[in-house]
């Protein structure tokens, strides 16, 4: 009879553990969220982003505008701490991390992670809207049939929009060479397509431009025509991401 309780108890604290990581993963599933902190009188931004198992964390000054850091890639919770995949990490050739161990709290709405120092991020209001999700770029159109980049190729640009915010990232995931980074917020109705930039790796100077593109789904496909940030003219095909 010892024994029985003895292996119910263990049994039920590993439903336990099981069932409070189930609804930690279920809670943060999709959502977005900001952090600020002021450091030696700038003003820093956090932007987190966290879409059915994939983190984005973005560091970012806004005025004067400039871009400090990126890093993403497949999360798990494990107990109380996020692990994190990276596929790209945009400090990469300085630091050599491919995996982050965070931990992390759950306080009402807000999520609470174990930096430096520790940020209180709290949630940005849900905004849906066409084109929502993860998309990695395919090709350039128009679609004659040409060779796709495909999922499988390490050399990736993908493009994350969410509550009314928006990130493109380039990168390798087998080098993890980074190419660039832009975002900001976005909106996306009846075909036409508007991105406000706040941040951008490249080139702080683009930061407070507005793009404005017309876009069209054909299946998984999502077709992106206007002009790009140097004003030229762009075509370009983007597909939904699988996982």
């Amino acid at each position: 009879m010892k024994t029985t309780i003895k292996i119910g108890t263990k049994c039920m604290v590993l439903f336990l553990i099981l069932a409070t990581t189930h609804l930690v993963s279920a809670q943060m599933a999709s959502k977005s969220y900001l952090f600020e902190e002021h450091i030696d009188q700038k003003n820093i931004t956090h932007e987190l982003h966290i879409n059915d198992g994939y983190l984005v964390h973005t560091i970012y000054e806004k005025s004067p505008p400039h871009f400090i850091t990126t890093r993403g890639g497949f999360v798990q919770v494990e107990g109380n701490r996020l692990i994190v995949d990276l596929e790209f990490n945009s400090n990469y050739e300085n630091d050599q991390l491919k995996t982050l161990q965070i931990p992390f709290e759950q306080k009402e709405d807000a999520l609470v992670l174990e930096l430096k120092p520790n940020a209180t991020f709290k949630p940005i209001a849900s905004l849906t809207q066409a084109l929502d999700g993860k998309w990695l770029f395919a090709t350039r159109g128009p679609d004659t049939g040409q060779e796709r980049r495909g999922e499988e190729n390490p050399r990736k640009t993908l493009k994350l929009l969410m509550n009314g915010r928006f990130q493109w990232i380039a990168y390798h995931t087998d080098s993890m060479k980074f190419f660039g980074t832009g975002g900001g917020s976005f909106s996306s109705k009846d075909g036409h397509y508007t991105e406000n930039i706040d941040f951008f790796s490249k080139d702080d100077s683009r930061v407070g431009a507005t793009l404005k593109f017309n876009y069209e789904l054909k299946g998984n496909d999502w077709h992106h025509t206007g002009n790009n940030s140097k004003g030229e003219p762009m075509y370009e095909i983007w597909t939904k991401r699988k996982n």
